[in-house]
This record gives C-alpha cells, structure tokens and sequence, in this order.
C-alpha cells in the first residue's frame, strides 16, 4: 500500500505530468516553469513535512533522488536521448519517487527508468508508423539506400545463429537469442530509413527555442548557426527570421505522454506490491 504521506506527492506529479503532456502534444515543447514547480514544490513539501514530523531523512532521500534523477537527466539529455523538458521532468519526478534508502534510489529508480524505456519502445513504434504514414515516400528511400547494410546485418546474424547452435542447448533461451537476432537488423535499418522521415523544411516564423538543427546554417558575412544539443536558441531565431531563412530541422518524439502513462502503472505496481523490484520478485517466483 502506498504510505499516506506520498499521496500528496504522487498526486502532485500527476498533475503536473497532464498539464506538460497536454503542452507537449499541443506545442511540441514543456515550459520551464513547469518542471522547476514541480521540482521546488515537492522538496518544499518534503521539507515541511519532515520539521513537523523530525523526519528529516524524507527531506534528504528527495534531495539525493533528485541529484542522482539529475545526472541521470543529464547524460540522457547530452546524448539527444531525452529533449530538456523531458530531463527536467526526470529530474523533477526523483523528488517524488517514494525513496526510502540509497537502496531504493539504485535499485527503484534503476527500474522506474526500466518501465519508462519500457513503455517508450512500445509508444515510439506506435508512433513511428503514424510518422511513416506521412512521409512513406522518404521512408522507402531511405530503407533503399540501406539494403545493403541489411543484407548484410543479417549474414552476420546467421553467422552468430549457427555458432549459437553448437554451444547452446535448444531451450527457450535459445530461440529467444535466435529470434531477436532476426528482429533487430530489420529494426535497426527500419529506424534508420524513419530518421529520415523526422527531418522537416521549417519556415523561420515556425521555429521555436530548442529545435534541433539537421545541420549548420550559413547566414551572410560568414555568420554560421551551428547544431547544438541544446537546439536553437531565441537569438538563433531572430537572426533566421531576419534572414528569412528556411532550415531542415530534426523533429523528436512527443514524449511526455510516456512519463504520464508509465507513472500511472508505476503507482499502480507500487500500490499493488510495494515496487517494481518486489513485482519482479513475486514474477520470478
């Protein structure tokens, strides 16, 4: 059962995660304030609750649960895995996650983000073949130009299927290996031929503070607008508008949606067997 003192919390982060999904689908973007609130919030929560209760540590497992949530966020959004608002937002729901030890920041937090990708996979697939709709005519283009990496992704796949043969016993491990070998050439160049659908011609009066550029931009007088993993900036778009110049931008995924629909099922597992670790356990079992 979930304790009562996080139920403030949890629906505190429900709420916040409707109203950034809704700014997600509507305008592809999260405002700041949005994420930080949700942040300050909850800490000032925890530690108002733990000066009436001297309970200072669910103080401090919040600030350790967002610090660690923070580098995590970090790496995620560096890599272009994650756009800022939805690294904010991670960041924003460490504070909320009902850490009780630094055990449960490694192990809870290592699984949340489990079924976060978890889910992701499942809604990026979905979402991909709406994208493909779209643009099919760049999609077979760019799965054309890569059947000769297919063709031979899966000479190496058989390669590894016949060795795998003679060192394994057939048992469900084994046609497991044997069929996601098949799946993920076929994945990977799939994925390969939809970045090229994810790329749109943007006119300057469409852009918005934080779109990633396919590549740089050469304005006049050798001013260059270079790709940034922090996306264009106000000043960048003011200098495109000024030039009048259109720009190929990388579009990503409407994400948010994701951290709503795995936080719901995070609640609804916590509630059910006390975390994620404990479902796994009793699974196993």
């Amino acid at each position: 059962m979930i304790e009562v003192r996080y139920w403030f919390l949890f629906l505190l982060a429900l709420i916040w995660i409707i109203f950034a999904s809704v700014q997600d689908i509507k305008k592809k973007e999260v405002a700041n304030w949005l994420n930080y609130s949700l942040l300050a919030v909850a800490l000032a929560y925890r530690g108002f609750y733990s000066l009436i209760e001297w309970d200072y540590w669910f103080f401090v497992y919040g600030i350790i649960g967002a610090a660690a949530f923070a580098i995590l966020a970090n790496a995620l959004y560096y890599s272009k895995i994650f756009g800022g608002g939805d690294a904010r937002l991670l960041i924003g729901l460490g504070a909320i996650l009902p850490f009780e030890s630094l055990m449960d920041i490694v192990g809870e937090g290592i699984m949340f983000l489990f079924l976060l990708f978890l889910i992701g996979a499942v809604y990026s697939i979905i979402f991909s073949f709406f994208v493909l709709a779209r643009n099919f005519d760049k999609f077979k283009i760019g799965f054309h130009k890569n059947r000769k990496m297919l063709a031979i992704l899966y000479a190496l796949a058989i390669i590894v299927i016949i060795f795998i043969k003679f060192v394994m016993i057939y048992n469900g491990a084994f046609y497991f290996l044997v069929i996601l070998l098949l799946i993920l050439p076929l994945l990977y160049v799939y994925l390969l031929a939809l970045d090229k659908c994810m790329i749109q011609f943007v006119k300057p009066n469409r852009l918005q503070e934080g779109d990633w550029l396919n590549e740089e931009v050469k304005l006049a007088r050798g001013k260059v607008i270079k790709k940034s993993v922090h996306g264009l900036s106000i000043e960048d778009i003011k200098l495109l508008k000024k030039a009048r110049k259109s720009v190929w931008i990388k579009e990503g995924v409407v994400f948010i949606p994701v951290f709503l629909i795995s936080f719901i099922i995070y609640l609804w597992i916590l509630n059910r067997y006390g975390g994620i670790l404990n479902y796994l356990v009793r699974f196993l079992i």
